[in-house]
Parts: structure tokens; C-alpha cells; sequence
């Protein structure tokens, strides 16, 4: 069976648009949450991390002219950009591409209810068209486990043979249909988030896109490759949007990888969590850590830098992950500081060098879905 390993990467957020210079800015511990106050988006200043509309436009205009793209398509393709050039890779039949997204052009709606924009499928065939794809892209909107699913299911292709390369590109923005959803369920932070913190009051929420190559190539990889050692994804069924209280989905996630890896708790050298700094999100995960035997491996999550991007949070964390095992790093989690959790969990209070070769990314969503893959550095 082939190896998959994830390659090159790119970043485009509020902290900059390449991926090294975002993790430079998270080894500084520098957030991206800003006090935003847009009429637009929202009915009062709330604290978010967004891009700035006129460094997105700068950016796109040195790939493309054209300004018929949405918000999210230009930060889609730029992200893209990136990876496709860096690889030097030939789109052929045996290349794939995959959208993790759980919004895409929502905001089309906004002056269009029939708007076709809104379409995901919509949204992907802009990718393929742009650069030029030989094969269909395969769109996965599975709540907040989307990117880390993607880059679960582009090792799935390559394991089976379906393609020797797969772009896994991910992203969400903020927009008034996001934020007063997430408003009505009460949910929002009224500061900067706070995972596992406890005076944590709920999420912020951020906007980012970032793609990563999957492939089965371990030839010419950047410093920061990894391989990806083994995967799960479970649902478990607790409800629309509250997660299970025994953290029953995310244990059995983080089983199914480990027993593929072939690997114990002990194998771990850090966790990069889900973390959104809801006040169950958080019990939940310190309950299934607890039941796997994980509280004492350091712990982080990277919401209080880029807030939650939703459907590309498990894509972009991984990505920063991949870096801190390259640089021997463990970030800070950036708002924390007293625990509120009925467990204990290893939160890394200061960024600390550590010498890494593994490391577990989770994620979990709306409707039970759950995701668990663990990473190990490529030596060259």
C-alpha cells in the first residue's frame, strides 16, 4: 500500500499570506483577533480575524486581473497558487483536487436569493477551471471536521491508487450569515476566545484559506513533510450541535488512528486540538483525552490566533503543526490561562522548544463528526 505524506503548504489569513511568515507570527504569539466593527457584518464591534479587503485585492491582483471573483474564491485561488507552483506539478489524470468548505460563497445570497455562486459545486468548478484540473474536484462540507477530513480522504486516493497527487484546499469567511447564526446559538465571545480557560464564553470566529499536497512521493519534500501515519473519522450521533458528553465520537476517532498507526499514548508528542473555548466543546474533549489516557501530552489549540475558521480550521492547524514539528516547537495556546475543565489536560501555557516527531490533530463538528489523524516528521 502506498504512503501518503503531506507536502507543500500555503496560508492566507489575517497573519499574513504565506505559511512561514503565519508561523513566525504564531511562534511570536501574535493573534490575528481584532475588534472588528462592520455595520455589514454585524449590528455591533465584535472581535473576529479578518482579512483586510484591500491586501486580499493587492495580493489577487498579482495572479489575476480579473474581478469578477468572490471573496472567498480569490483567497481559495491564491492559496492554491501557492502549492501548484511550489510543486511544479503537471495536472494530469492522476492529480486530484479536494474543497473542504462548510459555507463557500454564502454571502451571495445575501443580494441574490438564487444565487448559483452559493452552490459548493459552483465554488469548485471555479478551482478547476482556473488552473486548469483534468479530473472533477470532490467538495467535503461535513461541518468543522471538514479540512482535517480532506486531507484524511486525499491519503484514502492515494492509499487506493486513485491518484499519486491530491490539492486539499480549505476555507470559510465571515459573513452576516455566520456570525448571527453563531449569535443565535448564544456562542459567541464577548473577548478574544479563551480555550480551556476558566472564563472562557465561547468562540471567535476567523477567516482563513490554505491548501496543502497530499502524495505518495517522498522524493524532493519540504523541511516541514510529514507522513500520515493513520486517520479516523466517527460520528457520534449526540445532537445538531452539541457535542457528546462523554466525548464518545472523538475517542473513538483517535482509537481508530492510533490502532492504524500502530502507536500508544505514549508515541505522542503533542496534541493539536480542536479547543474552540465553548464552554462543551472544551469539557468534551478533556473528558475523551482523559478516557485516552492523553492528559499528560502537551496541548494546544490555535483558535485565539486565527479564531475559528470553521471549515478550513483542521486544514490550517495542521499545516501550523507540521511546521512546529520541523522547528521543534511547541505554540503556545494563545488566551489561555486558568483551566476550567472537570479533567486535567497539558495546556502549553509558552511556547517551548521540544523535541518532535509525532503529533495528534482532532477536530469535531456540528452533528456529532469527529476526526482524528496523527503526523510524523519525514527525516531527509
Amino acid at each position: 500500500m502506498k504512503k501518503a505524506y503531506l507536502s507543500y503548504n500555503s496560508i492566507i489569513s489575517n497573519l499574513g499570506f504565506d505559511s512561514k511568515e503565519v508561523v513566525e507570527k504564531i511562534k511570536n504569539e501574535v493573534s490575528g483577533i481584532h475588534i472588528e466593527n462592520d455595520p455589514q457584518l454585524f449590528n455591533e464591534p465584535c472581535y473576529a480575524s479578518v482579512i483586510p479587503s484591500e491586501k486580499l485585492h493587492l495580493e489577487f491582483q498579482k495572479l489575476s486581473s480579473d474581478n469578477g471573483y468572490s471573496r472567498l474564491e480569490k483567497m481559495l485561488l491564491l492559496a492554491l497558487s501557492q502549492v501548484i507552483s511550489s510543486s511544479k506539478i503537471s495536472l494530469n489524470s492522476r492529480v486530484g483536487l479536494i474543497l473542504s468548505t462548510t459555507k463557500g460563497n454564502i454571502d451571495s445570497l445575501e443580494n441574490d436569493s438564487e444565487s448559483k455562486s452559493a452552490y459548493l459545486s459552483q465554488l469548485s468548478s471555479v478551482l478547476k477551471i482556473f488552473f486548469g484540473f483534468n479530473t472533477e474536484p470532490l467538495v467535503l462540507s461535513n461541518a468543522c471536521v471538514s479540512g482535517l477530513l480532506g486531507i484524511v480522504t486525499a491519503k484514502r486516493f492515494i492509499e487506493q491508487g486513485r491518484y499519486d497527487h491530491v490539492f486539499v484546499v480549505g476555507g470559510d469567511i465571515i459573513s452576516e450569515f455566520v456570525l448571527s447564526g453563531f449569535n443565535s446559538f448564544q456562542a459567541m465571545s464577548k473577548f478574544p476566545c479563551k480555550p480551556y480557560s476558566k472564563h472562557r464564553d465561547g468562540i471567535t470566529l476567523g477567516e482563513v484559506a490554505a491548501c496543502v499536497l497530499v502524495t505518495s512521493e517522498r522524493e524532493n519534500l519540504p523541511n516541514e513533510a510529514v507522513q500520515i501515519l493513520g486517520e479516523g473519522s466517527r460520528n457520534d450521533a449526540n445532537h445538531i450541535s452539541g457535542p457528546s458528553r462523554t466525548g464518545e465520537g472523538l475517542v473513538r476517532s483517535v482509537q481508530s488512528a492510533m490502532s492504524e498507526a500502530n502507536l500508544t499514548e505514549k508515541d505522542i508528542d503533542y496534541i493539536s486540538a480542536h479547543g474552540t473555548a465553548t464552554a462543551f466543546n472544551d469539557e468534551m474533549e478533556a473528558i475523551a483525552f482523559n478516557r485516552l489516557e492523553m492528559e499528560h501530552i502537551p496541548l494546544n489549540s490555535f483558535k485565539g490566533y486565527f479564531g475559528h475558521t470553521l471549515g478550513a480550521s483542521g486544514l490550517v492547524e495542521t499545516i501550523v503543526g507540521m511546521h512546529s514539528l520541523q522547528q521543534n516547537t511547541c505554540f503556545a495556546s494563545l488566551g489561555f490561562d486558568e483551566i476550567g475543565l472537570s479533567k486535567p489536560l497539558n495546556i502549553i501555557e509558552k511556547t517551548t522548544p521540544k523535541p518532535l516527531t509525532v503529533f495528534l490533530k482532532t477536530s469535531s463538528g456540528f452533528g456529532g463528526c469527529n476526526t482524528a489523524a496523527i503526523f510524523q516528521k519525514v527525516t531527509q
